[in-house]
């Protein structure tokens, strides 16, 4: 994996020797016996199948089974359970299972609680400290059929009037805070196969080191003695030896019936769900998990599906992707990724997020931070790059409106791969990163997509928009869908084809460039050449990039994750700009992914056209993802178009496009003039508040030379950290 810098080295030591968790991790994958003697507690709501699937686990893992039902309650209470709760009333009868599970002890068993323990807090406290909580997460309709079947007559808050739906409704908030992992079960799965499942999760628990990361360049996976897990990827961001950190084992692979469980969620729930089975609960535990996610995903979007699909027309669908507070696509993992940054921190460290954007990333890293507690916003800065004429005059006054706490936006004289190419060489030089380790107490990360924590939430809307699909009856789960994504770094399409690898129905992955299509010309010819290649301006600035960093992941996942051959082409392409990958690659490149690209009259002819047959307003960015579709989609399935922007930051191109006359000079006027054309999307709400708030400001803007941006590195620590003394 390559020598750890100074950086590096003081990161890892912190969270080995300071960290609480670290030598239980270490003991609980080591033991033989399961969960090592911890007992297996299984819950879950009336008609989950605890008692016949605690039975086939504990015969499996040859441990004794308990069902508290049978072997606790009616033992203590010498009555049947549905005795007792006749006889006491529910809210008694919740009080005294909970007292007879306090008075109840045990260790190295499979336990079946009663649906209603969960209900009682002292109870699952004096519980979930001998053992772990496994969560029979059950289809509601298998439950409620299984129950009438079985006439079951002993479910605390049955009564007349209270549905069996709403009593499940009620209970699922209880169970979701004492799980310690979920057993997502599909629709009609047998107790057999729930048992299978709670086996799988008993392993996955036991089996941290085998979720572990590697490096895109590391032709040594797994020999080195370091392991590299979640919470360290989360906080490194580029990997020691410059390749980009990837899962070790690839994504979970998610069976049809558990999909189909999904469809009916909500999106924060969808999320949950998903992320769960890539973060493994020692990195990240599911009760601060799902918190995460709830908080990411709130009130600070402004619709409430958080990522809805719409009819277009034909075949084709948009994923609104700019509902979140900046109005980008970037808010999606933007709102998650600074929470799971600062929940994976070592002790004694501060930490500088370097961000290079080309419009969207920085507004969306300074928001997403902003919302931290002020515990974490001290020991974390935020520094980003962006080129002074690359982004439009909203994004810019997007940026420079974060000026509170440990935040910067500097611009640069030069375009968006300069100031990437100028990150990863300051994370590359070990001198910078142990001075700055040593004098100032600081590592450096990243939020970019380069870091994994930036990439893995944006799987989850590429999912969610089939389920869409799904459940709006467009079309049956397994059915293909294609999905058109403007890219320029890659990010978003990667994550389309990791969700493609969890088992989502994505046929091809479409990247559309803009007129910089060095991406289009890769996958069409297998060279990528940078030699004399110029970055144009367009009207979609988010995609004018050259230097892809995510390509690096997607050469690697398409190569059988051949990271010698990775590592080849992309120590050419630093040095000689250029390299071509083999034939038989560049035929399963084409297997995968299409690409075409979009010139700037065609971009807006497609807002203008769109706009005349449907009253529908499509940013710059839309508008490219629409064109190549069109071209290269041959309509035998639905199309998902990625919409990674609202077309109220790209005001002046709109205008031109829709030839609307009489601009106002000001950005919230252009912006009300601009809403009032369009039948959809709403002119965006946090977005006129940010302009009404920063108003003309002044930014700092800086040379583009290396050196320089250096400066502004050791300026900004010295402006938010204490030295270290």
């Amino acid at each position: 994996m390559g020598f750890l810098n100074a950086s590096q080295l003081a990161l890892r030591a912190a969270r080995f020797y300071l960290s609480p968790f670290s030598a239980s991790k270490s003991w609980i994958s080591t033991r033989t016996m399961p969960l090592g003697g911890k007992n297996i507690l299984l819950m879950g709501p009336p008609g989950a199948g605890k008692t016949t699937v605690g039975r086939i686990v504990a015969h499996r893992l040859g441990m004794p089974v308990i069902d508290v039902d049978d072997d606790v309650l009616e033992t203590s209470w010498k009555m049947p359970v549905a005795a007792k709760l006749e006889s006491v009333g529910g809210e008694r009868f919740l009080e005294e299972e909970g007292q007879a599970l306090c008075n109840f002890s045990a260790s190295g068993c499979v336990i079946s609680l009663t649906g209603s323990n969960p209900l009682h807090a002292e109870a699952m406290h004096h519980v979930r400290q001998t053992g772990l909580v496994f969560y029979l997460d059950v289809d509601g309709e298998d439950i409620i059929q299984r129950l009438t079947r079985m006439k079951v007559n002993r479910i605390v808050g049955q009564e007349a009037g209270v549905s069996m739906r709403d009593i499940l409704h009620y209970r699922r908030q209880f169970y979701e805070k004492w799980l310690d992992m979920r057993v997502l079960c599909g629709a009609g799965d047998t107790v057999e196969e729930v048992a299978e499942k709670v086996l799988k999760a008993i392993e996955r628990y036991q089996k941290h080191a085998a979720e572990t990361y590697v490096s895109t360049r590391c032709d040594n996976a797994g020999s080195s003695s370091q392991k590299t897990y979640f919470s360290d990827v989360v906080v490194e961001g580029l990997a020691t030896d410059g390749g980009l950190y990837v899962p070790k084992n690839g994504f979970p692979k998610i069976d049809a019936r558990e999909w189909l469980r999904l469809a009916d969620m909500s999106y924060p729930e969808r999320a949950l769900v998903l992320l769960e089975k890539c973060i493994h609960p020692l990195d990240v535990c599911a009760l601060d998990l799902r918190t995460m996610v709830f908080k990411a995903y709130g009130l600070n979007f402004s619709s409430e599906a958080v990522a809805p699909v719409k009819h277009l027309n034909h075949n084709q669908y948009v994923l609104e992707l700019f509902h979140g507070p900046t109005a980008s696509f970037k808010d999606l993992a933007l709102q998650l990724m600074p929470q799971l940054f600062t929940y994976c921190l070592p002790p004694m460290c501060n930490f500088l997020i370097l961000v290079a954007t080309s419009g969207d990333t920085g507004s969306a890293v300074l928001s997403g931070f902003s919302r931290l507690s002020r515990t974490d916003r001290h020991r974390t800065g935020v520094l980003v790059f962006f080129p002074e004429e690359g982004v439009s005059e909203i994004q810019k006054l997007q940026m420079t409106s974060y000026r509170e706490g440990n935040a910067r936006a500097v611009s640069v004289l030069s375009d968006f791969d300069f100031c990437q190419r100028s990150i990863k060489r300051m994370f590359r030089e070990s001198g910078l990163t142990g001075h700055l380790a040593v004098e100032y107490g600081t590592v450096l990360s990243t939020a970019n997509s380069i870091n994994w924590a930036r990439l893995l939430p944006q799987v989850v809307y590429h999912s969610s928009a089939y389920l869409d699909l799904c459940r709006d009856g467009v079309i049956k789960f397994g059915e293909p869908i294609d999905v058109c994504i403007p890219t320029g770094n890659f990010g978003n399409a990667m994550s389309a084809v990791y969700a493609k690898q969890m088992g989502v129905p994505i046929r091809k992955v479409i990247c559309a460039s803009n007129h910089n299509h060095i991406i289009t010309d890769f996958i069409t010819t297998g060279e990528y050449d940078l030699r004399g290649r110029p970055l144009m301006p367009s009207h979609s600035p988010a995609i004018d990039i050259l230097k892809s960093s995510n390509l690096e992941r997607f050469i690697y996942h398409v190569s059988d994750r051949d990271s010698r051959l990775v590592k080849e082409l992309f120590t050419r392409l630093d040095r000689q700009q250029h390299f071509q990958v083999p034939e038989p690659l560049l035929g399963r490149i084409q297997q995968e992914v299409l690409a075409g690209w979009c010139s700037e009259d065609d971009c807006l002819a497609a807002i203008q056209s769109v706009h005349a047959q449907t009253g529908y307003v499509m940013d710059t960015h839309t508008a490219v993802a629409k064109v190549v579709a069109d071209r290269l989609q041959d309509g035998s399935c639905p199309v998902v178009l990625c919409s990674t922007a609202h077309y109220g930051k790209f005001a002046p191109a709109m205008f031109k496009a829709l030839q609307i006359q009489n601009i106002p000079e000001d950005a919230v006027e252009q912006l009300k003039k601009l809403g009032s054309t369009s039948s959809g999307p709403e002119m965006h709400r946090d977005m006129m508040k940010c302009l009404k708030e920063s108003g003309k400001r002044g930014h700092t803007a800086c040379r583009a030379e290396y050196s320089v941006l250096v400066e502004e590195v050791e300026s900004m620590i010295q402006d938010s950290f204490l030295k270290v003394m």
